[in-house]
Order: C-alpha cells, then sequence, then structure tokens
C-alpha cells in the first residue's frame, strides 16, 4: 500500500506538506505509522494546479524514493499552490515499476492518485478494458489499477470537470461500484481496498473504502480550518471548521495538531465552494 496527501485552500508551497511537517509524506515514504511495512519507495509523485496559467495539473514523477530525490526537494520549496496532490508508492508488483505507473495520474483538468488495490487486478483487466470508450482506453498508458480506475471514472463523469461536489460523488460512487462489480465477477470477491483522491482543481473528493467486512480500511485523516501554516517544524490549522479555508486530507496525521479527524469507513470526503462534506458510500 503507499501514502498520499491531498491539500486544497490558499496557494501554499509543496515543501509545506512533503517535507517540513514532523511526519511529512517524505518521512511516510521511509517511517509509515500505520501499514504493516514502514517503506514507500518505490516512485513519488506530485501535481499541482496553477489556475491563473491552465486548468490542467501539472505533475513530477519518478520511481526513485521520495527521500532520495534532491529535483523533489528543489521543486517543494518554490511550487506554490491551491490545490496538490502528493504520493509515495510502494508497489503491488516490483516488475512494474515504471515513471508512467507513479501517481498521480492526469487526464485534461482531472488529477487522480490511490491508496490500495484492485483485489485481483490481472484477472479482471480485460473485462474491465473492454468496457472503456476509446477516449478512455487512450488515456491508459501504464499497468496500475489505479489507472484503469481513473479510466473508468473519466467515463462516469464524462471526460469533462464536474459541475458540483454532488456529480463528482456520484461519479466517483459508480466508479467503486464499478471496480466491486468486476472484483466479483472476476476475482471471487476478494478484499479490495479504495482509498481515492481525485480532483479537477475546484471540486474534490477523496475516499477511505474497503468491501473487507472486519477492517475499517486504510488510514485516511481530515484537517480543515480557516488556513494551514508551518513554522519550525510545527505544522497545523488554524480555526478549524471555518468554511473557506484550507483542507488537508492524508493517510497518515503530518502532526500532533489536535484538529485530525478520522475519516470513517465507507466515506468520501467532498471539498467544494467553500465547504466539506462527508458522504456514505454505498
Amino acid at each position: 500500500m503507499c501514502r498520499f496527501v491531498f491539500y486544497h485552500g490558499r496557494s501554499l508551497l509543496v515543501s509545506k506538506l512533503i517535507t517540513e511537517p514532523v511526519h511529512s509524506l517524505i518521512r511516510q515514504s521511509f517511517a509509515s505509522e500505520e501499514r504493516s511495512g514502514p517503506m514507500n519507495g518505490d516512485g513519488f509523485g506530485v501535481a499541482w494546479y496553477a489556475p491563473e496559467v491552465s486548468s490542467q495539473p501539472a505533475a513530477f514523477r519518478m520511481i526513485t524514493p521520495a527521500w532520495n530525490d534532491r529535483n523533489l526537494l528543489d521543486l517543494a520549496r518554490v511550487v506554490k499552490s491551491p490545490t496538490i496532490l502528493a504520493h509515495v508508492r510502494a508497489a503491488t508488483h516490483l516488475h512494474a515499476l515504471s515513471e508512467a505507473n507513479c501517481h498521480p495520474f492526469r487526464s485534461g483538468s482531472w488529477a487522480f492518485m490511490h491508496n490500495g488495490d484492485v483485489a485481483g487486478f490481472a484477472r479482471l483487466r480485460r473485462a474491465l478494458l473492454r468496457q472503456l470508450s476509446d477516449r478512455s482506453f487512450d488515456v491508459i498508458e501504464g499497468t496500475t489499477d489505479t489507472e484503469h480506475a481513473f479510466a473508468l471514472f473519466l467515463d462516469e463523469i464524462g471526460h469533462r470537470p464536474a459541475r458540483t461536489t454532488a456529480e463528482l460523488f456520484e461519479a466517483l460512487q459508480r466508479t467503486i461500484a464499478h471496480l466491486v462489480a468486476l472484483v466479483d465477477e472476476h476475482s471471487g470477491g476478494a478484499p479490495s481496498y479504495l482509498n481515492f483522491a481525485v480532483t479537477d482543481g475546484i471540486h474534490s473528493a477523496v475516499t477511505r473504502y474497503t468491501t473487507k467486512a472486519d477492517y475499517d480500511g486504510e488510514s485516511l485523516y481530515l484537517n480543515h480550518g480557516r488556513r494551514y501554516v508551518c513554522e519550525e517544524g510545527l505544522c497545523r490549522i488554524v480555526a478549524p471548521h471555518e468554511s473557506g479555508g484550507a483542507v488537508i486530507v492524508t493517510s497518515e496525521r503530518l502532526s500532533d495538531d489536535p484538529g485530525w479527524e478520522v475519516v470513517p469507513r465507507n466515506h468520501a470526503v467532498l471539498i467544494g465552494n467553500g465547504a466539506v462534506e462527508l458522504r456514505t458510500l454505498v
């Protein structure tokens, strides 16, 4: 499994998510505390939006470990964005190490990343591909379950920005239901773990979802408030629950800030129009 962090709010330096916090994403790449193994060194990626320039996100992805990439550290200290997705990877199959398989994935205005796995993906991949539109089929460059799930989502949303967070939620819920049905048919209903983060830079959703009955799913935390600040390694959200401010959703808490709350099993965090909402996935 992997680790990720999503941010939306006032423009923020990438470093304030991946290097500056006590339990930054780079620290999670070698000292993860909430998964079976501490290492997430099979590549990394960062995607960010510059809405004054383009509606399409930029991205930097590499197969090197995040903790050992000077280019990432240099980029993080100068790039600012109102919407940031960052991911460190623990590959399910080591032969699949390639830049094309590093998250986040992009198409048009959308960016997408995943922590978890689609059960028995190799057995259902062909069936999934047959169900894609030509446009979504052409989006896929790598071999990961995540990029194929993203292609399904793009068909559900119609390859265009969302009009509302409700529309985004419904498209993502249909994507998850579609994946679960494929797993049931081709992989005997084995447990899947589908912590997805998806955004068009304006409307965003992050899920904590699993089909395993006796498990709450891969860890996921939410913190939101007026703004996010980092001072000498101490990072916190100021004035929680004030609308229109900063939102962070992350696999592991970035600090000891008391504002972190656990995202419940099989729920989505919806972010848009200055509001943050938790909704149940069925």
